[in-house]
């Protein structure tokens, strides 16, 4: 579908990189960065995210999706991108609906969630797992317990 798009509207305006009917991988790329950077917690908020912001993402997030399927590959390479563009949206969600759903700081310096600072290893000291339905676009996410299986004693 991005190549056909491409052979459809490149013509229509004189600059292909400007066009009503496309967007180019590399800019939908931008986008996401760009999203995924403001609003689940990347070096422009000085990895701060709170559960307002994150909401605020997945309403973005839902529109770059409507967005993608209007990408458009001019070559092969270009067609690689689009695809690539498809996966690292979908991972991208996963990574913040994970945020999202563990309502603490994991781990300092990875990312902070400002409405909760402190890491709560009492109830967030598990794993964070998720499953989606690609038929209903529906996430489901779970804690999982963490079992030590090296113990303090063993590591000196």
């Amino acid at each position: 579908m991005p190549m056909e798009t491409w052979g459809k509207y490149s013509d229509y305006t004189t600059d292909p990189n400007i066009n009503p009917h496309y967007i180019r991988p590399g800019m939908l790329q931008q986008r996401l960065q760009k999203l995924m950077d403001e609003y689940v917690g990347g070096v422009g908020t000085w990895y701060m995210t709170s559960k307002y912001m994150l909401e605020e993402g997945f309403y973005y997030l839902d529109m770059l999706k409507e967005d993608s399927y209007h990408m458009c590959a001019e070559n092969l390479h270009e067609l690689l991108r689009a695809w690539e563009n498809f996966h690292r949206i979908l991972a991208g969600e996963a990574h913040a609906r994970h945020i999202h759903f563990r309502e603490e700081t994991r781990y300092p310096g990875y990312y902070y969630r400002g409405d909760h600072l402190a890491i709560d290893d009492e109830n967030w000291k598990c794993f964070v797992n998720s499953t989606y339905d690609k038929n209903t676009g529906e996430w489901n996410i779970f804690k999982r317990d963490y079992h030590q299986l090296v113990s303090d004693a063993d590591k000196s």
